[in-house]
């Protein structure tokens, strides 16, 4: 099959928490013999601070880790869809993507062959319903959404007529457990500081139990305000900056556990997505994790099993003690976890999904098969 996949960034993560899944699709396609041409925008938010915070460099791990994955960098203006969409035969158009080439998508669509489909991968149809109102979705094939309330959310709002659960998926082509010889600290955490829209959850669910523990913790990511630098130094804390996905899994296997904080609409609003860092590569390390608040509605992994759950800094604090406690729980977790997400949750698994969902469009078994080279 040839598919034209529509990113925002292929190349970067800055940001991006996305990247991991559609990196990962894109590999697990590649792999099968499918013909791809992923397209992202020249000026890209999440490449362009990338660049101005690490410079060109920061693109050479990139490439060494996927050395299988290049895109097509585009200007909007100038982008000729007859010429980019050539003998495509599926087009999938990821959300965080500029609403006038999602409206241009659909009129092509309109005219042409192939089937045209929108993926949502974020929680704006429940906090930011305007935002998703103002695509222009009417020549689409569909939607995938990244979870079944995110799913009605488009139903009930008459956004789309047909939309399919779309979960996320691990990449274990790339992510797979890498124990250290010795832990670099007792607690990780891999995440972006935002726009202070979550400080307080981070405090209370993660910063205060670590301090009130005594734990070695280093936290990794971006958009951290100056005033939360100091703030975490002041206390201890160690703070490194941008990780790169694809390092994620090395630094999950140097320390014993990882505390994730879902966003407040991930709990509320579109309770049952695939929010678990077990689904990013978090759960394939040789670490225990913890959950705070977190629910899921559509029993994606075992809570108790592939993760504990606490709802309050206190519960926080117990659980943290029960892991140092008693290390072979915290080693069965971690296994269990990856042998859910190697049983259910990987890339592979999205992609025969996605197989089926063409098929279901009515693609040809030959469209639908590894297919001819696409032609320049």
């Amino acid at each position: 099959m040839r598919i034209a996949l529509f990113y925002h960034s292929l190349l970067s993560d800055w940001n991006h928490g996305n990247a991991h899944f559609l990196r990962g699709v894109a590999t697990e396609l590649l792999a099968r013999g499918h013909q791809l041409r992923i397209f992202e925008p020249l000026h890209a938010w999440s490449l362009q601070n990338l660049l101005q915070d690490h410079g060109e460099t920061a693109l050479a791990g990139f490439f060494s880790a996927y050395p299988e994955l290049s895109s097509i960098r585009y200007d909007l203006a100038h982008l000729d869809l007859d010429e980019a969409l050539d003998g495509a035969d599926l087009v999938i158009v990821h959300e965080w993507n500029d609403p006038a080439l999602v409206a241009r998508l659909g009129e092509h669509r309109a005219q042409h062959g192939y089937r045209l489909l929108f993926h949502d991968t974020h929680h704006r149809s429940v906090t930011a319903p305007h935002e998703i109102a103002a695509y222009d979705l009417r020549h689409y094939d569909g939607v995938l959404a990244f979870g079944e309330a995110i799913r009605q959310q488009y139903l009930r709002h008459g956004w789309a007529a047909r939309v399919w659960t779309w979960h996320e998926g691990a990449d274990t082509r790339h992510f797979y457990p890498h124990p250290a010889a010795r832990y670099a600290g007792d607690l990780v955490w891999v995440g972006n500081w935002g726009d202070d829209e979550r400080t307080a959850e981070l405090w209370e669910y993660l910063l205060e139990p670590a301090r009130a523990l005594g734990l070695r913790t280093h936290l990794y990511g971006v958009r951290y305000p100056a005033a939360a630098r100091r703030l975490l130094a002041r206390n201890g804390f160690q703070y490194h900056g941008w990780l790169p996905n694809y390092r994620v899994p090395a630094v999950f296997g140097a320390f014993r556990v990882t505390v994730h904080v879902p966003r407040r609409p991930l709990c509320a609003g579109a309770a049952g997505r695939a929010d678990h860092p077990h689904v990013r590569g978090a759960g394939l390390r040789h670490s225990a994790h913890l959950c705070a608040r977190g629910t899921d509605a559509e029993g994606l992994f075992s809570a108790g099993e592939d993760y504990l759950v606490a709802w309050n800094r206190s519960a926080v604090e117990g659980l943290l003690r029960s892991l140092w406690a008693d290390p072979a729980q915290a080693r069965a977790m971690a296994e269990h976890g990856r042998a859910t997400i190697l049983a259910r949750h990987t890339c592979a698994h999205r992609v025969d999904e996605l197989l089926a969902i063409g098929q279901e469009l009515g693609l040809s078994p030959a469209a639908l098969a590894q297919g001819s080279a696409w032609h320049d």
